[in-house]
This record gives structure tokens, sequence and C-alpha cells, in this order.
């Protein structure tokens, strides 16, 4: 079988990069064709004889607008002049102007401005009027896109009522989470040393972009100042330039329980060194770093504007349905701190789920979508169709 993916990335410490990097392998594996129609893929995979390149460079314009078009509409040309090449044609979002068999939804944009924790707005600044528009405009073009998909796969089912929005049956389409790396991020040895961080405390991990307020640092920090002296905080997050929360945790007395350890290139072995995870995010499709803490075996403390809150239940966590709730938080963290036992048990049972979610598993769904779609030319999950709503209901 032959296989178009088009995406900007195709490597590690991308999320969307990362997804579609482990379907090519799973693909690789199963003996198909790959051709990539991307900026940048990772350099092992172009060794496979079986794997082709078509370069799109990332260019020079001066926004990320106008280089996400630019992609599109050269990825587009070429795939209306290579289309019947291929037994699938993958997308990923308004990532080209081109129909597709597949497109995995990653972020959905409107879903973003009607999330409620909307961030930006018009006349607030120049930088926040280009965020406005950036995320308008492409509202309209992931509609695009998704009308013109034979099979719209969510990354999450939250993403999946996001995408409904734009006038398709939610039931028609077919959910397939991300996966994570079980064998990299696993339970064991806590390294709290090497990580300058204190022996004898309950340690939370939050994971960000701190820039913006969507991560949710604030309320964590709304929670810590509430809660017993021995429950820190370890941040894992890029502080190359300044750090907006240095100035709050030193206001609040904080400056010995929050531990801001920068840009982490050894996640894994921070995860090993902590007690749980906390990511009351106030808005995520689906997050990566929640299912690799699962993985780790933590308990995870987030909230249902989170995208992966959908897999946890209460055996391994705790999900909030507020992100700005800090009684709620308070409460959960507590709970875990004072409960030692139950908390390894919670952290046992995370793994468990995660056990589920391996690249491995996702890889097989798509590879089975893909093998469904080309032995069926004309199969299409079109809205309101009953027969394809009946088949294509859940995950698959």
């Amino acid at each position: 079988m032959k296989i178009a993916i088009v995406t900007h990335t195709v490597a590690r410490g991308d999320g969307q990069g990362r997804v579609n990097l482990e379907i090519v392998r799973a693909a690789l594996a199963a003996g198909f064709e790959i051709t990539l129609v991307a900026s940048r893929v990772e350099p092992a995979l172009l060794n496979d004889s079986r794997v082709r390149w078509i370069e799109i460079p990332v260019g020079r314009l001066p926004t990320r607008l106008l280089q996400y078009q630019s992609f599109a509409v050269r990825a587009g040309l070429w795939l209306s002049r290579h289309r019947s090449e291929f037994d699938i044609v993958h997308l990923n979002g308004f990532i080209a102007w081109a129909r597709g068999d597949v497109n995995s939804v990653h972020f959905v944009h409107q879903g973003f401005l009607r999330s409620g924790f909307y961030p930006f707005k018009f006349f607030g600044s120049a930088s926040q009027a280009y965020q406005v528009m950036f995320n308008r405009l492409n509202a309209r073009l992931e509609r695009w896109a998704f009308k013109r998909t034979r099979v719209i796969v969510p990354v999450s089912h939250k993403v999946a009522t996001e995408v409904a929005a734009h006038g398709l049956d939610v039931n028609a389409m077919q959910v397939i989470h991300n996966g994570v790396d079980n064998t990299e991020f696993c339970p064991g040895d806590a390294e709290r040393a090497r990580f300058n961080l204190p022996a004898d405390v309950f340690m939370l991990l939050f994971a960000g972009d701190l820039r913006v307020s969507r991560k949710n640092l604030d309320t964590v920090l709304d929670a810590l100042e509430r809660l017993p002296a021995h429950i820190h905080v370890a941040v894992a997050a890029d502080i190359s330039g300044e750090n907006p929360y240095a100035a709050t945790v030193a206001a609040r007395g904080l400056v010995s329980r929050v531990h801001f350890l920068g840009m982490i290139r050894t996640m894994p072995a921070v995860m090993r060194s902590v007690n749980a995870f906390v990511f009351p995010s106030r808005y995520e499709a689906m997050s990566l770093v929640l299912l690799e803490a699962l993985s780790s075996g933590l308990p995870v403390v987030t909230a249902t504007s989170a995208g992966g809150a959908e897999v946890i239940d209460p055996a391994c966590g705790v999900v909030l349905d507020d992100p700005n709730d800090v009684d709620g938080l308070v409460a959960a963290i507590a709970e875990l701190a004072a409960q030692p036992e139950r908390t390894r048990e919670m952290g046992q049972a995370a793994r468990r789920i995660a056990l589920t979610l391996g690249w491995d598993s996702m890889g097989e769904r798509y590879l089975a979508l893909y093998r469904r779609l080309a032995a069926a030319p004309n199969y299409q999950t079109s809205p309101g169709n009953a027969e394809t709503t009946q088949r294509n209901t859940g995950s698959i």
C-alpha cells in the first residue's frame, strides 16, 4: 500500500510530529511505502528506501500564518499532480489545499475560540489582534478541510465534539487517541538530587509553556499557597527568557517550594522523581505529557478542559470540572499527599491505563483504517448517513 502523509514535521520533540512519526514506523513495519510531504523529517526515516520525502521548506515569510499558507498551497499543488500515485492521503487538520482520505485532528481552532478560556482580544494589542485573526482564519480553513475528507480522526472525544461544531456528525468520526512510549516513560527509581529537588517533600510536577496562561500554572500556585509547606511543585518549562512567574512566586513566599527546572530533555527521569502530576490546563486537545505522566505511574490531577482527561478515572486521578477551581485543586492534592499508599495505588492504575495507549496500539488503529479505506474506495463517513454513523461510533 502506498501512503502520503502531509504534515509540517515528522519527528520527536513535536506533538503532532511525534504522532506522525509513530504512524510512519507502524506503516513501514507493515510493509507500506510512505511519501512524506513535510518541512522536517526525522533523519533516521530517510535511511529506509520505502520512504520518500517531498520537502517543503519553511521559508522566510514573516509570520506563522503566511508560512502555513505557503505550505498549504505548495502541498496542495504537489498532491494535485500526484494524487493518483497513492492508495491513501493522510492530512493533519488544515495542512494543504487538497482533499484527503484521512484527516487527523490534533487541535480545533474554533474549539479554542469558543472554549471560554480564549486569552486574546482583537483590540488588546497588535500581537493579540494577530492571534485573533490567526485563529479565526484557521477556524474557517479547518471547516473547509474537514468537509473534504473521507474520514475524520479526532485525537480525543473532546476534539470530536469540537469538530462537530463545524456541522459534522460526531458519531461519523473515528477517535484514535494519541499514544505514549511505555518503555521510555515507566516507573523507576527517583533521581531528585540530579534535578536539585528536595528528598523529603511531596513533589508535584507541572509541565507546559509559561509564556501564555493557557497551561494554568496560575491556579497551581494559588493552590500551593494554601497547602502544607511539605508540598512542593517542580515546573518543567523553558525559562531561557524572562520567567513570567518568578515575581509572583517571590511575592507569595513560595521560592523554596517552587522549583523551576527549565527546558527538560530527560522528562522520563523527572517523572520518576515526583509523586504526582498536576495539569489543570484551560485548553488542550490531547496532551502527550499527560499520557507520559500516566505511563510513568503518576496519579494525575487535571480538568475536563484538558484533552486526555477522558482516559482518566477515579482509580488513577482527579478530573476537575473547572480548571480554575482552586478549592477543588487544593482538596485533590491534599488528599494525595495525606494518603501515600492510595497515591501509589493510583499510580499503578495510571500505568495500567497507559499500557493500553502505547504507540504500537495507536499505529495499528491507523493501519486498520487505511486498509478499510483502500478496500472500499467509495467509503466515506458522511454526516447524516445512518449506516456509517452506526459503524463508526467511538474509538477504533
